[in-house]
């Protein structure tokens, strides 16, 4: 059966224009992928997957690809367009990396990760967007309960949390809601395939402390970065700035309460929501 190479859609985003001006400049060569990579020493895979913008180019290939066809800085500047842009697929491809993840690491500032959310905390915390219906509160909180169930899988994951301390005290969704959250976390802290832990008050201010940021380790030892904000979210696939961010948060995993104080901690900031009525799931 002859090979058919995947049909591009170069004017979804500079990445995909990327993907598309390689292959066009590819075949004008007549270079098949496994020339290509042999003359800018990547892989064909690799190759394949910037061709269909599945994934972010290396910092190293544009200029590669430069001097391979002649091109003076013509991908330099398209990758510089590519990794600046936020690209209206990331979250998407994000769940597709969380999905596949075999090690997956939260640093949550502000809230629970939704990784550890239980039902009545999700649902509070959804509820809080401006103009959100309660139909799209059910939807996004069934796809998030969703996510949860690998975690609870045969072969889960390696999960690792670091919560600010400032999470534990923030009453989302009212005191019994605050008490059962915190509550489904004790037997979670410290198990073969998942650690939380609680950075204290005590540490003062560190750099990743503006927002949320998840790390996901593929099967492939790839990994990816994912930087969250008010609105939107950020994918991180560079490997320099992935590097960056995975080197900010193992100090802080040095920083922070051993997984039992932790636990510890979390007990005491459970009494501040005693007493109260049982939370409704």
């Amino acid at each position: 059966m002859k090979f058919q190479p995947q049909a591009l859609t170069p004017y979804v985003s500079a990445r995909h224009y990327f993907g598309s001006e390689q292959r066009r400049h590819r075949e004008r060569a007549r270079l098949s992928l496994v020339q290509l990579a042999g003359i800018v020493n990547s892989s064909k895979s690799a190759l394949a997957r910037v061709e269909t913008a599945e994934l972010m180019p290396p910092p190293d290939l544009p200029a590669r690809l430069d001097a391979a066809f002649g091109t003076d800085e013509y991908f330099h500047g398209l990758y510089q367009l590519a990794k600046r842009e936020a690209h209206p697929d990331q979250y998407r491809r994000y769940m597709d990396f969380e999905a596949q993840a075999e090690v997956i690491e939260d640093l949550a500032t502000q809230v629970i990760p939704g990784l550890l959310q239980t039902k009545a905390y999700a649902g509070n915390l959804l509820a809080y967007a401006s103009g959100i219906t309660p139909e799209a509160v059910e939807e996004k909180l069934h796809a998030r309960l969703q996510r949860q169930e690998r975690l609870h899988s045969a072969a889960p994951p390696r999960y690792w949390a670091i919560l600010d301390e400032s999470v534990l005290h923030r009453p989302v969704g009212g005191c019994a809601v605050m008490r059962s959250q915190l509550e489904s976390l004790l037997p979670r802290v410290d198990t073969p395939a998942m650690k939380i832990q609680v950075l204290p008050f005590a540490h003062g201010g560190y750099a990743l402390m503006d927002g949320p940021l998840t790390l996901l380790r593929q099967p492939d030892l790839r990994v990816y970065a994912y930087e969250e904000g008010r609105k939107s979210g950020h994918l991180l696939e560079d490997k320099e700035e992935v590097n960056q961010r995975w080197a900010l948060y193992d100090a802080l995993r040095a920083y922070a309460l051993s997984p039992g104080d932790s636990a510890s901690l979390i007990r005491k900031a459970m009494e501040r929501y005693e007493p109260c009525e049982p939370a409704s799931s």
